[in-house]
């Protein structure tokens, strides 16, 4: 039977666990696809806390298969489904976990592969990357403004970071001291996020930033939110939402569609995105995976490969 990594209740890492599961059967609008490889993102480990997505019920079934976003091979095509063929090597969200050799993607949330990309470097797209292209587009800001980026060294962070500069703008990033080269080799300023942090981001940006994308939530973004004249120029993907319009801004409104993968795919392969995948685990050792991630160590991108 095909193996997943899953979690069996909410808590902690005493709550994974590999599995034998059922290959699923894709229902209508559903591609069934063979997974290749798996992103791993820090909404992994915060949904086996219990964390559910703004409008999510809490209707999950244990257990659940983590994972988010994935790149594989389509196996079955469910009714109702056009542009897709069996063997299509495609990308997307995963709405039956990614950490698995098999998983159900819906097709309205999935774009062909292209050539060009791997299947590790495609499996890194469809939430972080996605997310990063939706909260620059959202702000809307000219060329030539300036955009601090909270956790610049996150996977998110780290596109938000590439996609502003390719949209021409500058970017000043917020990390901590250990990720100083990497953000800036991203094209970012960097400031080291800790105290007096805001201070230095006046001193980097003389002129003041004209937007944030914040990624911490907390304090981070409290502070954040002093810098700007503007507070609708104010997005985060790491806080709730009514903490951030608290403070006069709004969450990241994720587009979720086709159209959004292709666009940051074609930015991989022009050269204006580099997911910087860092760490590459076999499926046997999701474990690892995910840990590097929920320790809070990993720059740039951790992804899962799946043996064919």
């Amino acid at each position: 039977m095909p193996k997943a990594y899953v979690f069996t209740r909410y808590g902690g890492p005493e709550t994974e666990a590999f599995v034998d599961v059922d290959r699923p059967s894709p229902g209508p609008g559903l591609l069934l696809v063979a997974v290749r490889a798996a992103g791993v993102n820090p909404v992994d480990w915060k949904q086996r806390n219990g964390f559910r997505r703004p409008g999510e019920r809490d209707e999950r079934i244990f257990p659940a298969v983590f994972g988010n976003e994935v790149s594989g091979v389509v196996e079955e095509i469910g009714d109702g489904v056009e542009g897709f063929a069996v063997g299509d090597e495609v990308f997307g969200s995963a709405s039956a976990g990614g950490y698995a050799e098999y998983t159900l993607v819906p097709a309205a949330v999935a774009a062909h592969k292209p050539a060009e990309l791997p299947h590790t470097v495609a499996a890194t797209l469809p939430v972080a990357a996605a997310t990063a292209y939706d909260g620059v587009r959202q702000l809307g800001l000219p060329p030539g403004a300036t955009l601090l980026v909270t956790g610049a060294g996150g996977g998110v962070g780290a596109a938000a970071v590439q996609i502003a500069r390719a949209f021409g703008l500058r970017a000043v990033g917020v990390a901590s001291q250990g990720k100083k080269d990497f953000v800036e080799s991203l094209g970012a300023v960097h400031v080291a996020s800790v105290p007096g942090w805001a201070e230095r981001v006046r001193a980097a940006a003389p002129d003041g930033v004209d937007g944030v994308y914040d990624l911490v939530g907390g304090e981070l973004l409290a502070e954040s939110a002093e810098l700007l004249t503007d507070r609708t120029r104010l997005i985060t993907a790491g806080a709730a939402e009514e903490d951030v319009r608290r403070l006069g801004g709004a969450r990241v409104t994720r587009a979720r569609t086709a159209a959004v993968l292709e666009a940051v795919a074609r930015l991989v392969i022009d050269g204006d995105l580099d997911p910087h995948i860092t760490g590459t685990f076999p499926l046997d050792r999701a474990g690892d995976a995910l840990r590097t991630v929920e320790e809070g160590h990993a720059r740039g991108k951790t992804v899962i490969e799946v043996a064919q």
